[in-house]
């Protein structure tokens, strides 16, 4: 269930504003659309402020040749080859030829998993923006039955975007691609080494995974930094800057931990993750209680059959070490000393059972 703090981050859409509009063309079909932003950022609103009077921080874009603050309506771009300098109006930017167009050009249709997911980037939603949707509604039912996404290239502020156009719901979604060589290729050393894998090792892995299998619900996850720093706010807003962030989270010392360990036994690690994730969802505590419980009470039962010998021994030990002056006396020593510790054994067990033979037992213990 989602939290106070949780809603009031997610319930804060606002109204959706166009910020585009042109046309999607395949062949000769034509469907005019409205670009929208399909994403928005959740985060709380923070500013700058001076740590010791909470002055707000303010930049200024100021000249570095007449000094002056200068307004960003007179910002132009520009561009330095080390020599020279070209100034760009936005007026030139403007200019060129494909950033007048107004059009989502369909390049191809391909399959939706040959688009490697590191591509993506924003998305937009598009709307139909004309009086009749059934071009769009055509475009909708195209892609749904052919399982595939169009690639699209269209112009948005003074940049060539490349795209997928795909359906989510019944609504075109419009996902911008980086370019191909804006994707980096991962060098790295450390795995030239290719070490061997067993194949118990690879199956504790898989019933690792199967042990964490689930649909993907996004509405189950939270951003947990966003919901704790409204917290913050909200203690701080109350009790001012004395709070105790301690008590306003619950918080318990974390024990350090050593970063960077390396893992000696990989199957013992893979095994005791697989019998973790698994208990998590059982009763294993009941279990584990009843096996303690059971072993605690097997021991308890044991306890005295151990004691007994030992008294016995320590008995027999005492009266081997007496003078041999008489063999009868000694006989009757190391039998009385042997009969001892039973009686003792006894009564200790009748003193636990709370009753009355334990009081007739007690001169036993004299005799030792």
């Amino acid at each position: 269930m989602a939290t106070g703090a949780t809603l009031g981050i997610r319930e804060h859409h606002g109204v959706m504003r166009a910020i585009w509009k042109g046309a999607v063309t395949f062949g000769l079909v034509n469907v005019p659309v409205k670009l929208y932003s399909a994403t928005e950022d959740h985060d709380v609103g923070l500013h700058q402020v001076h740590d010791t009077d909470g002055g707000r921080i303010r930049y200024q874009r100021r000249c570095e040749v007449c000094g002056k603050v200068v307004d960003f309506g007179h910002i132009a771009k520009a561009y330095d080859d080390g020599e020279r300098t070209v100034v760009l109006t936005p007026d030139d930017l403007d200019a060129l030829p494909v950033e007048r167009s107004r059009e989502i050009d369909v390049v191809e249709f391909v399959p939706r998993d040959q688009i490697d997911p590191i591509m993506y980037e924003h998305a937009y939603y598009l709307e139909p923006d004309s009086k009749s949707v059934k071009s769009y509604r055509l475009l909708v039912r195209t892609l749904e039955e052919s399982d595939r996404v169009a690639v699209v290239s269209f112009s948005l502020r003074q940049r060539t975007r490349l795209a997928a156009l795909r359906v989510r719901g019944d609504v075109l979604l419009l996902q911008v691609l980086r370019w191909d060589d804006e994707v980096r290729e991962p060098e790295f050393p450390s795995l030239d080494e290719t070490p061997r894998i067993t194949a118990k090792e690879l199956e504790m892995a898989s019933a690792l995974v199967a042990s964490f299998e689930s649909d993907f619900e996004p509405e189950k996850f939270t951003d947990e930094y966003q919901v704790q720093l409204r917290t913050l706010i909200d203690a701080k807003l109350e009790h001012g800057d004395a709070v105790d962030t301690a008590a306003t989270f619950g918080e318990e010392p974390d024990e350090e931990k050593e970063d960077g360990a390396e893992v000696i036994d990989l199957m013992e690690v893979l095994r005791r993750s697989v019998e973790r994730s698994r208990g998590s969802g059982s009763g294993t505590s009941n279990g584990g209680s009843s096996d303690d419980g059971a072993e605690k009470s097997s021991t308890s039962r044991r306890s005295p059959a151990k004691k007994t010998p030992a008294k016995t021994s320590a008995a027999k030990t005492s009266a081997a070490k007496k003078p041999a002056s008489s063999g009868a006396s000694g006989t009757k020593d190391s039998g009385s000393a042997s009969k001892a510790p039973v009686k003792k054994t006894t009564a200790r067990a009748t003193a636990t059972k709370a009753t009355s033979g334990s009081a007739k037992k007690t001169p036993a213990k004299k005799t030792g």
